[in-house]
């Protein structure tokens, strides 16, 4: 096994799609950098933290971006976010198989926050262009920051999501909500918390990833293979059946106070065992009690 966790963007790009297939578009060779980074002298890296470019899954051509955890812990700024927008209206000429974004993000960043938000946006925008015209967008999410803020939002505006359960999926993240609402409210030293609240078993359960594997970068390509073929439903019947399950969802545990307890009126057996179960024995244990 290859940890998905301890790899880096590019470990992880290259892992996934078929070996030798991976063409990056502007390398760090072309040095294309964040011009706001410099004026605030503040380190910048060659790729600005992610890697874009094309290659094939399964024999099949698709399109794929990396982000850099290890660099600003994977924030979106005005040239990262350009570079997926690029990748994605790309994509809208050449309708390749899918579209996969190895995810790792902690947000935008501060230091340049007001491009950084402009470039999410835009980001959300063309995925939803995209998908509107039959080509699937899909998340791997299993690195060492995470996926949260507007990366956290763009991912759950994609055809699907496989998670590990090192992986962690939100829209704030710990360290901003025992911030805003204090250490009483969530405590983000708490490790155990902050996975079985944020973190890929409960994310799974909850419905919002599709599939949940093991820490290992083979796993991470056999379950993006078996999305190919899986094509995006935008119609307005499978956007209210959506609307009312997330509703229902709320009914059902907006009185819940922890991961837990949501996982005891599922009928789970054993919920406080969860967390030790690894990737299989947990599918098997929450078969057909998810929300």
């Amino acid at each position: 096994m290859t940890s998905y966790y301890e790899a880096s963007a590019r470990e992880r790009l290259l892992g996934v799609l078929d070996a030798g297939s991976f063409r990056e578009f502007l390398p760090p060779s072309a040095r294309v950098i964040s011009p706001h980074l410099l004026q605030l002298d503040t380190p910048a890296a060659f790729d600005d933290g992610v890697i874009v470019g094309a290659g094939t899954l399964d024999g099949k051509r698709v399109l794929a971006a990396a982000q850099e955890g290890g660099f600003m812990g994977g924030a979106v700024g005005e040239v990262h976010g350009a570079k997926l927008v690029g990748l994605l209206e790309r994509a809208r000429d050449e309708k390749p198989a899918a579209v996969f974004l190895l995810v790792e993000s902690g947000g935008v960043r501060l230091h340049e926050a007001n491009a950084g938000l402009i470039a999410v946006s835009e980001i959300m925008r063309a995925i939803l262009a995209l998908r509107s015209e039959g080509v699937p967008v899909f998340i791997l999410d299993g690195g060492q920051f995470g996926c949260f803020g507007g990366m956290g939002i763009t991912a759950r505006l994609c055809d699907a999501v496989v998670i590990s359960e090192e992986g962690r999926l939100g829209l704030s993240g710990p360290e901003v909500i025992e911030t805003t609402c204090g250490v009483e409210e969530f405590d983000s030293r708490d490790r155990a918390l902050v996975w079985r609240t944020v973190g890929g078993k409960h994310r799974y359960i909850l419905g919002e990833a599709q599939e949940i594997v093991a820490d290992d970068i083979a796993a991470f390509r056999i379950a993006a293979i078996a999305l190919l073929g899986l094509k995006p439903d935008l119609s307005l019947e499978a956007l209210t059946a959506e609307h009312e399950w997330l509703g229902k969802r709320l009914q059902d545990f907006g009185d819940c106070r922890d991961a837990v307890d949501i996982w005891t009126k599922l009928g789970i057996d054993a919920p406080q065992k969860l967390p030790l179960l690894e990737a299989a024995e947990f599918r098997a244990a929450v078969a057909g009690k998810r929300a």
